[in-house]
């Protein structure tokens, strides 16, 4: 199960120790401290102005990068399932006054579309909560209606996701509701989430019992695309598109599950014609016939447990097709035996089952650490 490329064994610990002097893994591990820290600001009560309030609408602002992605993944996993309107926007609408609630969120404190959407929102009377950090022209944004969430963990700007979605959650929780509160992940339970799978994910663990490991060498020289099983795991497939290409430069497409499997089921209809007819592994010699096609496009699927069964169906006519699962509870906290396959929640803290969130929120750390480690194998 080892992978090795030009740069680094994957169950070399110390190699890949060495390798990061970015501090790529480390960052990508603090998922959960990122989370943890946007808990705490809520018990000091830094949301205490929207205890009571009984929002219009919840406006989420977002800039380039993982605010949007944290926006758009929020919206795809919880939209149409809140007792609060939830709108994504890439600026203050002219229709917000008091009775709305405006979240800015973007990693550029200088971004002047940050510091025009807080000063319209507030001048209008919204109530305004920044999940930027507070500096630069946004600093000089002020009003008594302005609430700061700013970064309390420093990692690099594409590991952000994480502290975004805690930050959308953290808002959704402090405003007056009912029911639908039940939909949103606990965010001390997500954070021990989080810091389990990056337990799990460390460069001490051999590829065997490591998932991003195993990923990345599944993913090593190889065309892959990702898919999701629903609108937020298609959010997550994105992200983790965008990511291995900013970390690694591996270009990794992502789409709707149904394109993805109209494609892949062309493409291996092609590739095993052109196959059949002109490469035979014994004979082929690569100096007088040139370089051996292709492997196969690999699919990889970001799926939640509720929707396994399903997804699996539909890719069962895909080749090179697998799932991204998260895994159980008591292998999450260290307990499972290798390649057990167990009810994620069974000894997890809190409800009985995951929400859509956790769920998503454990895979999409996973991506980021498989970006870390194909970055240290050298890319392709």
């Amino acid at each position: 199960m080892t992978a090795v490329s030009s740069l680094v064994d994957l169950d070399d610990a110390d190699a890949l120790i060495a390798a990061d002097r970015e501090g790529a893994l480390r960052s990508a591990a603090l998922a959960g401290a990122q989370v943890r820290a946007v808990a705490t600001a809520v018990d000091e009560a830094v949301l205490a102005r929207l205890a009571d309030l009984r929002p219009r609408s919840v406006v989420i602002v977002t800039g380039d990068g993982r605010s949007s992605r944290a926006a758009s993944l929020l919206v795809a996993a919880l939209g149409d399932r809140l007792g609060v309107p939830l709108v994504r926007s890439t600026g203050t609408p002219p229709w917000i006054g008091p009775l709305d609630v405006v979240v800015v969120a973007g990693d550029d404190a200088g971004d002047p579309r940050l510091a025009e959407s807080v000063d319209a929102a507030a001048r209008r009377g919204a109530e305004v909560v920044v999940v930027a950090p507070e500096e630069g022209p946004l600093r000089a944004v002020r009003g008594a209606r302005v609430m700061w969430l700013p970064p309390r963990i420093a990692v690099r700007d594409h590991n952000a996701l994480m502290r975004y979605l805690a930050a959308f959650v953290a808002v959704l929780g402090a405003v007056a509701g009912g029911s639908w509160k039940t939909l949103l992940p606990n965010l001390s339970r997500l954070a021990d989430l989080l810091d389990a799978e990056a337990v799990r994910n460390s460069p001490s663990n051999e590829v065997f019992h490591n998932p991003a490991k195993a990923l990345a060498s599944g993913m090593n020289g190889r065309r892959v695309v990702l898919s999701g099983s629903g609108p937020a795991a298609v959010e997550v497939a994105r992200h983790g598109s965008e990511v291995l290409l900013r970390v690694a430069g591996v270009l990794v497409g992502a789409g709707e599950l149904g394109d993805v499997i109209a494609a892949s089921v062309r493409a291996s209809t092609v590739e095993s014609a052109n196959t059949a007819q002109t490469f035979d592994s014994f004979f082929h010699d690569e100096q007088l016939d040139g370089p051996p096609p292709a492997l196969p496009m690999r699919v990889i699927v970001v799926a939640s447990d509720v929707d396994r069964a399903m997804t699996e169906r539909r890719v069962a006519g895909v080749p090179e097709s697998e799932l991204l699962l998260a895994e159980s509870s008591e292998a999450l906290f260290g307990g499972a035996r290798p390649g057990s396959e167990l009810d994620i929640a069974a000894t997890s803290p809190g409800p009985a089952t995951l929400s859509v969130l956790d769920t998503m929120s454990v895979l999409a750390t996973r991506l980021d650490t498989t970006a870390a480690y194909l970055l240290l194998m050298g890319g392709s």
